[in-house]
């Protein structure tokens, strides 16, 4: 019987060490539990944040708000139990009860919810609108809400709404109307609904007892205005509003320019109204760009990121500070910070703020005076990046939480020590299946290119990794081009499960990548692809002749987005990539410019309108070169994509397939610019991985 036992325990141990090296797959990154940024109760005692349970199926996925101790003095506990998502979840003053937006049975739209943490007891809902809510803020005093909900122009209130609403529901006809640009967006077209800031008081109540939502914006000659709009998301457009120290105005972002796309930047601007309602009043002034407001502690500054709009495709967000109340111009107190700020937060006596920003790969915590100067390092972890910083404002010490991440850990909310520069762990959610997985942390080398330029560089490595074996070697090409590869854990393009079939995985921060300073990103400018791309062949030169593992008779190449614009590049003027595949990637850069939902900024780009034929227009133009394509070529493209629309993938599939170039096309109707589904996703992963099987 012992024996027995002994042998039992045996197979399971080696079953537990099999699991405990066993190579990634879809599922196993899929089903990794996915934590939202952290958002700390203003006394600094709790830390509530968001908490995906993912499905293939989404009618399975679960999402609720969770609770942790700041201190990690406890397990997390759930908060809500729902399987429809929370969002935007915010404290009260007295750090008791939390206000959310969500779309819970019965509910036509997203609603404002509240839930009393401390007592306990199901979540109230507190809005009623016919066009939803989301967004909310409490009053300074916690006995009102902000809110934001898009209305229809010209509607005084939600009787007006339902009125226009059910009158276009009972059209004959089906038709989408512009006059002006812009008119679409990512994966969906505009409509006309545009977002205004409401205030209601916090607890629910009958029609007449003054819970009723009042929308400040109503009526004024601000959202008259033909170009007036909030800040672009995916999701839709939102005014970032924050209520005033006193609580009786409220601060928020918005545009009167978004009429001017096609041939402008775009900026946006802070603007007070009162909490009464009334006409607002523009608080910033000049042609740059202002985000994020946040009021420092004490009250008596107004500070918000600011970022230059002029003839350059990018420039650095920076911090800037406007007196309060007094107000008066911007002063800009991070210009010596060569990085863009993040997310920032100020410490309880409103001396320092903290703020995440790119540097070489990584996300990490800097400190900066409040009144200027220059940024420290707070917090750099050996790998990996920070995201959502947060800080209670009413903590007796400076406490920091924020979501961590690496290539090799999914997101954990953390407490950063500002002192000592560590964090330590709050959650652990997905510990058990990180430690089953046979995967290793990035390796990072820098090198010159022959411009001179020092390139940073990533590498994953595949399971069961050898030394002294070959791997073929796959290049993979960020997007952009104002982004950076970074050492996280990425759903839609997962470093390691591209690596798992047996590749070493490449990636490239070309010139044009952030995070290296504001000109490494601009010296993009009127070169879009040949520097970039002699970059990327010169990465894959120097990772050959640094890692004698990487066999230098079998790469490959490929992206997405201006990593898909890349990999058309690569077909065009190089051979030496057995194949390559482009995702969401344009071949001709003229019918991109007319067809994609913005395009100003690719005039920039490329030193003029494109009817003027510039040289960058005429040399730097994949298509034009279509007689070079020989290289096998995998494409996909969501049907939805109106970044770079489908008729960019159907064009170089046409070229590829009257050149007789071996090739495949992949369509996937319901994706956009992102390939989001989880059985799309997955299908998506078996090709590529057929595709550098066949060809590798």
């Amino acid at each position: 019987m012992l024996l027995i036992r002994l042998l039992c325990a045996a197979f399971l141990f080696a079953g537990w060490a099999l699991a405990a090296g066993a190579p990634i797959t879809h599922e196993t990154i899929w089903l990794m539990k996915r934590v939202a940024a952290p958002v700390a109760s203003p006394d600094g005692k709790w830390v509530v944040f968001q908490l995906t349970e993912p499905a293939y199926d989404e009618k399975d996925q679960w999402s609720d708000l969770w609770m942790v101790p700041a201190d990690g003095s406890a397990k997390p506990r759930r908060l809500t139990f729902s399987k429809g998502a929370e969002a935007g979840a915010a404290w009260s003053p007295d750090s008791r009860r939390l206000a959310f937006s969500a779309r819970r049975e019965g509910d036509e739209a997203g609603q404002v919810y509240v839930i009393d943490v401390a007592a306990g007891g199901e979540a109230v809902r507190i809005t009623s609108l016919s066009t939803g809510a989301g967004s909310p803020r409490w009053r300074p005093d916690g006995r009102a809400l902000l809110f934001s909900s898009a209305v229809y122009p010209g509607a005084a209130d939600d009787e007006a709404n339902k009125k226009i609403a059910a009158e276009r529901k009972a059209r004959k006809y089906n038709a989408r109307v512009y006059d002006t640009f812009p008119i679409r967006y990512w994966d969906h077209w505009l409509d006309d609904p545009q977002p205004h800031v409401f205030v209601q008081a916090a607890e629910p109540g009958p029609p007449d007892s003054g819970a009723r939502p009042r929308d400040l914006l109503a009526g004024s000659k601000l959202v008259a205005e033909p170009g007036f709009a909030g800040v672009p998301t995916p999701t839709g457009e939102e005014l970032a509003a924050i209520w005033a120290p006193d609580g009786q105005s409220i601060v928020f972002v918005a545009t009167t320019k978004k009429n001017a796309t096609a041939y402008a930047h775009v900026n946006t601007h802070l603007f007070q109204v009162s909490a009464d309602g009334g006409e607002p009043r523009q608080l910033t002034s000049g042609n740059d760009t202002f985000l994020r407001p946040a009021f420092r502690p004490d009250g008596k500054s107004l500070y918000c990121a600011t970022q230059k709009q002029d003839t350059k495709v990018y420039h650095l967000d920076r911090l800037a500070r406007i007196p309060w109340p007094a107000g008066g111009p911007a002063a800009v107190i991070s210009e010596k910070f060569e990085r863009s700020v993040g997310s920032f937060a100020f410490s309880p006596d409103g001396k320092m703020i903290y703020l995440i920003a790119e540097d070489a790969g990584y996300d990490k915590v800097f400190a900066l005076p409040a009144g200027g100067g220059e940024a420290q390092v707070v917090a750099e972890a050996a790998r990996g990046v920070y995201s959502g910083l947060s800080m209670p404002g009413r903590a007796p010490a400076p406490i920091l939480v924020a979501a961590w991440e690496s290539a090799v850990s999914p997101a954990e909310v953390v407490r950063i020590d500002p002192a000592g520069g560590r964090h330590k762990a709050l959650t652990d959610f997905n510990s058990q299946r990180v430690a089953a997985i046979d995967w290793q942390p990035l390796r990072e080398f820098w090198f010159t290119s022959k411009r001179g330029k020092r390139i940073h560089n990533f590498i994953a490595l595949p399971p069961a990794f050898d030394e002294a074996k070959k791997y073929p070697l796959v290049v993979l090409m960020h997007g952009g081009p104002a982004s950076m590869w970074k050492d996280q854990f990425f759903l839609r393009w997962n470093y390691h499960l591209i690596a798992q079939p047996g590749y070493v995985v490449l990636m490239t921060d070309y010139t044009g990548s952030t995070g290296y300073g504001e000109k490494f990103a601009q010296d993009i400018q009127e070169d879009p692809f040949r520097g970039p791309g002699q970059e990327v062949n010169e990465a894959a030169d120097e990772a050959i002749r640094r890692f004698p593992f990487i066999d230098a008779g079998r790469q490959a190449a490929g992206g997405a987005s201006y990593g898909g614009h890349m990999a058309n590049w690569l077909q065009a003027t190089t051979t030496r990539y057995k194949c390559l595949f482009s995702h969401a990637g344009l071949v001709n850069a003229e019918s991109q410019w007319g067809t994609s939902d913005i395009i100003y900024h690719r005039e920039l780009m490329n030193g003029g309108p494109v009817w003027e034929q510039g040289p960058v227009w005429r040399e730097q133009n994949p298509i034009r070169y279509a007689k070079n394509f020989r290289t096998p070529m995998l494409i996909t493209v969501g049907e939805r994509d109106f970044r770079v629309p489908l008729n960019q993938s159907l064009e170089n599939w046409s070229v590829l397939q009257r050149l007789r170039v071996p090739s495949r096309l992949i369509v996937f109707p319901d994706a956009g610019h992102w390939i989001l589904r989880g059985d799309d996703s997955r299908f998506f992963y078996q090709q590529l991985h057929a595709w550098l099987k066949k060809w590798l």
